[in-house]
């Protein structure tokens, strides 16, 4: 009856949590600002340019407060928001708060440039992002009464940017910051490229939504499934001709500097990091589909010159930035057991800046606070990678796809694993549809590293190893490495290697995850920059050459009863461009006829043992937990 009306039970059910949720936007709301006094003010920087600030004072302030700072690209307007979760804690310990819209975005005057490189030492004259925070907190001690003299900086993703920006030349009272899932490096391994390759839909997307207009606008497609527009698209010198117009600074950088030349060099802000000048706190997320790279990067950086113990790291279960709103006890179906999000931000990030701000409490933070998903445990380390009780071992891809710790006997150039990589029919990075990355309805980015991997197993153009089922758990704490001894029959070609959880076929705890396959670790590795990423070469045909890249550093228990897999394919699309697996000086200058299919083989053997390098945690008392069961 309800399909010869047009309708479904499901279609019904929807319709009606759409008006219950009509019905309560329309009801009163709390409103986040309600304690405070908001004024909006513009400050000045030292070249006359004026910022839009909020400024959030404490209505019931009765003695001098700190002030925390965020700064942001995406608009400061609803800026309240942050205090229903992300700095709820924060403003219940009481802070007098600050957001500003950075140089040449929404409110604020000047000119935006996508991640304005930081001064050159010694040159005064020069502006950057550091120069606009400083400027702001010098202005905020002057001008905003009841402030202690004492600042802290936070944010996630280009706001954790901003962040650590502020610290390399700080102003005096900026006393604690909170990086987090900061970029660090967009050539070698956060938004735009990971080791050379380019990350197509959001490396074109971020752009477009940035630079269209002074506020956000995102690119609109004229078709819900990327992939085909991305495949419709071509090649990438297409983008310019037939829709930015070479109006997106961003996407022209892109294409002006295709490899690690010094523009990029530029960008990083890692060689302007020579000591530890304020106490840091970097964040991440374990499955950050944007930026995991930074936040490591950033905190091993500041390692090496932690003399005073000021560095310090936590890495959580989360996506980009998910520790900043929601419980953060699951993500996608994965279930974690507690409300991760929460103790983050109230057993962590608040007390940081009540001890630095406020000198309240104690300091007894570990080097680094981790969590080991699987026993779905929070580990605390004295240092990261860890250092001690940890084993490096090697799982060798062996014969009729198997996955070993016992490395392969067979000699020559015989034992491999081929497939045919077709530029013309990529490998999703993710189940079909994929919306646009800012799909207003959601686009399930923010999942898809957690996505189940059945759905490219049985393409001929992904190879997969897999190991017996685990006799008893195998845990892994630090730098995972893909060592990859390969030949392909093009002369340039990406490598994408996978590390993969595979749940048991009975799986009673949660039926849904069921011979599910987690990654756990990946990374691609663009064959080009094999030798240098500056100097791009051709690879040899036919020839096998050794690859070796890190997978990430991961703290991950691989439980009793599952099995451990490696996939590699050579295609990830859209998320990376396509290859055209014939080496051109430049794939964003590439022609059609350029993209060719290629036979890509994976060696095995005594003398080529591709493997993925392992940091397995000892046991206290026994040897590294590896066992296998027995075929």
């Amino acid at each position: 009856m309800h399909r010869r009306f047009g309708f479904s039970p499901v279609a019904l059910v929807a319709t009606w949590c759409a008006v219950v949720a009509l019905l309560s936007a329309q009801a009163p709301q709390p409103n986040p600002a309600e304690p405070f006094t908001v004024t909006d003010v513009m400050i000045p920087m030292r070249d006359g340019v004026k910022l839009h600030t909020k400024i959030f004072v404490p209505k019931d302030q009765r003695d001098p407060l700190p002030i925390i700072m965020k700064r942001t690209p995406y608009g400061i307007e609803r800026s309240a928001g942050n205090f229903i979760a992300y700095m709820k804690a924060l403003a219940d310990e009481g802070y007098i708060f600050v957001f500003q819209d950075i140089r040449g975005k929404f409110g604020s005057e000047g000119a935006f440039v996508m991640q304005r490189p930081a001064r050159k030492a010694g040159d005064a004259a020069a502006l950057d992002e550091g120069t606009d925070t400083y400027d702001t907190i010098d202005w905020l001690l002057k001008n905003v009464p009841g402030n202690n003299g004492r600042v802290g900086m936070l944010g996630v993703s280009y706001d954790g940017w901003t962040t650590i920006m502020g610290a390399l030349e700080p102003h005096p009272a900026l006393k604690a910051i909170s990086p987090q899932a900061s970029p660090a490096d967009m050539f070698l391994g956060d938004d735009f490229h990971h080791n050379g390759a380019f990350r197509l839909s959001y490396g074109f997307e971020y752009a477009a939504m940035m630079e269209s207009s002074k506020e956000t606008q995102a690119f609109a497609f004229d078709r819900h499934d990327t992939f085909d527009w991305y495949l419709t698209l071509g090649p990438l010198a297409n983008a310019n001709a037939k829709y930015l117009h070479e109006k997106i600074p961003t996407w022209n950088d892109y294409v002006l500097h295709p490899s690690y030349d010094e523009f990029w060099q530029r960008q990083t802000l890692i060689p302007s990091i020579r000591d530890v000048k304020v106490p840091t706190l970097s964040v991440a997320g374990w499955w950050d589909q944007e930026d995991f790279y930074g936040p490591i990067r950033i905190y091993d950086a500041l390692e090496r010159y932690d003399a005073k113990h000021l560095n310090y790291l936590v890495v959580g279960p989360w996506n980009h930035g998910g520790w900043s709103g929601g419980k953060g006890d699951r993500l996608g179906p994965i279930p974690f057991g507690s409300e991760t999000a929460v103790y983050f931000r109230d057993q962590i990030q608040a007390p940081w800046f009540a001890y630095f701000l406020k000198d309240k409490g104690r300091l007894d933070r570990p080097e680094a606070e981790t969590f080991e998903a699987g026993t779905n445990t929070w580990r605390k380390w004295d240092a990261w990678p860890p250092k001690s009780r940890i084993e490096e071992r090697r799982l060798y891809f062996s014969p009729e796809r198997a996955l070993s710790f016992d490395k392969p006997s067979e000699a020559g150039n015989a034992a491999f694993d081929s497939y045919v990589s077709d530029p013309a029919h990529p490998v999703p990075y993710r189940h079909r549809p994929i919306p646009p990355t800012y799909f207003p309805g959601g686009s399930g980015w923010t999942t898809w590293l957690v996505e189940d991997q059945r759905f490219v197993a049985d393409r001929p153009d992904v190879l997969g190893w897999e190991s017996m089922p685990l006799t008893q758990d195998l845990t892994i704490a630090g730098e995972v490495t893909a060592h990859l001894y390969a030949a392909t029959s093009g002369s340039d070609a990406d490598w994408i290697v996978k590390l993969i959880d595979v749940y048991p076929e009975e799986y009673p705890q949660a039926w849904e995850l069921a011979g599910y396959q987690l990654m756990v670790s990946n990374e691609v590795f663009r064959g080009r920059f094999r030798k240098s990423f500056e100097k791009p070469e051709p690879i040899v045909p036919n020839a096998v050459t050794e690859y070796a890249w890190s997978l990430h550093t991961q703290d991950y228990t691989f439980l009793k009863g599952h099995r451990v897999m490696v996939q590699v394919q050579s295609t990830w699309f859209p998320l990376i461009d396509r290859n055209p697996q014939t080496f051109v000086p430049n794939i964003f200058q590439a022609k059609g006829s350029d993209f060719r299919s290629a036979t890509h083989r994976v060696y095995r053997s005594a003398q080529y043992p591709s493997h993925v390098a392992l940091p397995v945690v000892r046991a206290n008392t026994s040897t590294a937990a590896t066992g296998f069961a027995k075929p």
